[in-house]
Protein backbone atom coordinates (compact mmCIF):
# COMPACT_ATOMS: atom_id res chain seq x y z
CA UNK A 1 0.00 0.00 0.00
CA UNK A 2 1.36 3.47 -0.85
CA UNK A 3 2.20 5.92 1.92
CA UNK A 4 3.24 9.55 2.10
CA UNK A 5 6.90 10.48 2.38
CA UNK A 6 7.89 12.61 5.37
CA UNK A 7 8.03 15.64 3.08
CA UNK A 8 4.50 15.04 1.73
CA UNK A 9 3.16 14.31 5.24
CA UNK A 10 4.58 17.62 6.50
CA UNK A 11 2.93 19.56 3.66
CA UNK A 12 -0.36 17.74 4.25
CA UNK A 13 -0.21 18.65 7.95
CA UNK A 14 -0.41 22.35 6.94
CA UNK A 15 -3.85 21.74 5.46
CA UNK A 16 -7.37 21.89 6.80
CA UNK A 17 -8.43 18.69 8.57
CA UNK A 18 -10.91 17.87 5.78
CA UNK A 19 -8.13 17.88 3.17
CA UNK A 20 -6.02 15.73 5.45
CA UNK A 21 -8.84 13.22 5.82
CA UNK A 22 -9.46 13.07 2.06
CA UNK A 23 -5.83 12.57 1.10
CA UNK A 24 -5.16 10.12 3.91
CA UNK A 25 -7.93 8.03 2.32
CA UNK A 26 -6.72 8.63 -1.25
CA UNK A 27 -3.20 7.38 -0.41
CA UNK A 28 -4.66 4.05 0.68
CA UNK A 29 -5.71 3.41 -2.93
CA UNK A 30 -3.53 5.53 -5.21
CA UNK A 31 0.04 6.73 -4.78
CA UNK A 32 0.42 10.49 -4.91
CA UNK A 33 2.73 13.23 -3.73
CA UNK A 34 1.80 16.43 -1.93
CA UNK A 35 3.41 19.30 -3.78
CA UNK A 36 2.15 22.16 -1.65
CA UNK A 37 -0.21 23.05 1.15
CA UNK A 38 0.08 26.47 2.73
CA UNK A 39 1.85 29.11 0.63
CA UNK A 40 3.64 32.21 1.96
CA UNK A 41 3.47 35.70 0.46
CA UNK A 42 6.76 35.45 -1.42
CA UNK A 43 5.82 32.18 -3.08
CA UNK A 44 2.29 33.37 -3.92
CA UNK A 45 3.60 36.61 -5.42
CA UNK A 46 6.16 34.66 -7.49
CA UNK A 47 3.49 32.27 -8.77
CA UNK A 48 1.28 35.21 -9.73
CA UNK A 49 4.18 36.98 -11.47
CA UNK A 50 5.09 33.86 -13.48
CA UNK A 51 1.48 32.93 -14.35
CA UNK A 52 1.31 29.82 -12.17
CA UNK A 53 -1.50 31.48 -10.19
CA UNK A 54 -4.19 33.91 -11.20
CA UNK A 55 -4.48 35.57 -7.78
CA UNK A 56 -2.19 37.70 -5.66
CA UNK A 57 -1.48 37.15 -1.97
CA UNK A 58 -3.59 36.80 0.22
CA UNK A 59 -6.39 35.79 -2.17
CA UNK A 60 -5.44 32.14 -2.75
CA UNK A 61 -6.91 29.40 -0.61
CA UNK A 62 -3.26 28.33 -0.21
CA UNK A 63 -2.62 31.55 1.76
CA UNK A 64 -4.23 30.43 5.00
CA UNK A 65 -2.98 28.23 7.80
CA UNK A 66 -4.38 25.69 7.83
CA UNK A 67 -4.49 25.81 4.04
CA UNK A 68 -7.86 25.51 2.33
CA UNK A 69 -6.10 24.27 -0.83
CA UNK A 70 -3.57 21.62 -1.75
CA UNK A 71 -1.54 20.72 -4.81
CA UNK A 72 -1.17 16.97 -5.36
CA UNK A 73 0.18 14.90 -8.25
CA UNK A 74 -0.22 11.22 -9.05
CA UNK A 75 3.05 9.44 -8.29
CA UNK A 76 4.41 6.62 -10.44
CA UNK A 77 6.85 3.96 -9.17
CA UNK A 78 9.19 4.39 -12.14
CA UNK A 79 10.87 7.57 -13.34
CA UNK A 80 9.68 10.07 -14.11
CA UNK A 81 7.64 9.80 -10.93
CA UNK A 82 5.55 12.88 -11.75
CA UNK A 83 4.48 12.91 -15.39
CA UNK A 84 3.58 16.52 -16.02
CA UNK A 85 2.71 15.92 -19.67
CA UNK A 86 0.29 13.06 -18.90
CA UNK A 87 -2.89 15.09 -18.54
CA UNK A 88 -5.04 11.94 -18.73
CA UNK A 89 -3.41 10.64 -15.54
CA UNK A 90 -4.05 13.95 -13.80
CA UNK A 91 -7.68 13.90 -14.97
CA UNK A 92 -8.17 10.30 -13.83
CA UNK A 93 -6.60 11.12 -10.47
CA UNK A 94 -8.75 14.24 -10.06
CA UNK A 95 -11.93 12.24 -10.63
CA UNK A 96 -10.80 9.68 -8.09
CA UNK A 97 -10.05 12.37 -5.49
CA UNK A 98 -13.35 14.21 -6.08
CA UNK A 99 -15.19 10.90 -5.70
CA UNK A 100 -13.41 9.99 -2.45
CA UNK A 101 -14.12 13.46 -1.07
CA UNK A 102 -17.79 13.28 -2.06
CA UNK A 103 -18.14 9.89 -0.36
CA UNK A 104 -16.88 11.60 2.82
CA UNK A 105 -19.35 14.50 2.48
CA UNK A 106 -16.59 16.95 1.48
CA UNK A 107 -16.92 19.11 -1.62
CA UNK A 108 -13.72 19.91 -3.49
CA UNK A 109 -13.09 22.12 -6.51
CA UNK A 110 -10.42 20.98 -8.94
CA UNK A 111 -8.09 23.31 -10.84
CA UNK A 112 -9.22 22.01 -14.22
CA UNK A 113 -12.92 22.54 -13.46
CA UNK A 114 -13.19 25.86 -11.62
CA UNK A 115 -16.92 26.21 -12.30
CA UNK A 116 -17.56 22.59 -11.22
CA UNK A 117 -19.68 21.71 -14.24
CA UNK A 118 -17.63 18.63 -15.15
CA UNK A 119 -16.40 20.23 -18.40
CA UNK A 120 -12.67 20.97 -18.50
CA UNK A 121 -12.89 22.36 -22.05
CA UNK A 122 -14.55 25.58 -20.85
CA UNK A 123 -11.67 26.61 -18.55
CA UNK A 124 -9.07 29.24 -19.41
CA UNK A 125 -6.62 28.34 -16.61
CA UNK A 126 -5.69 24.71 -16.02
CA UNK A 127 -4.13 23.88 -12.66
CA UNK A 128 -4.12 20.08 -12.74
CA UNK A 129 -2.57 19.44 -9.29
CA UNK A 130 -4.90 21.90 -7.47
CA UNK A 131 -7.76 20.93 -5.14
CA UNK A 132 -9.58 23.31 -2.80
CA UNK A 133 -12.37 23.17 -0.29
CA UNK A 134 -15.75 24.55 -1.27
CA UNK A 135 -17.77 25.99 1.62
Amino acid sequence: MPSFSKKSAKKLSQCDDRLQRVFNEVIKHRDCTILEGSRDKGTQDEYFRTGKSKVKYPNSKHNTLPSQAIDVAPYFPTAPHIRWDDIQSFAYFAGFVIGIAASMGITLRHGADWDQDGDTKDQSFMDWPHFELVD
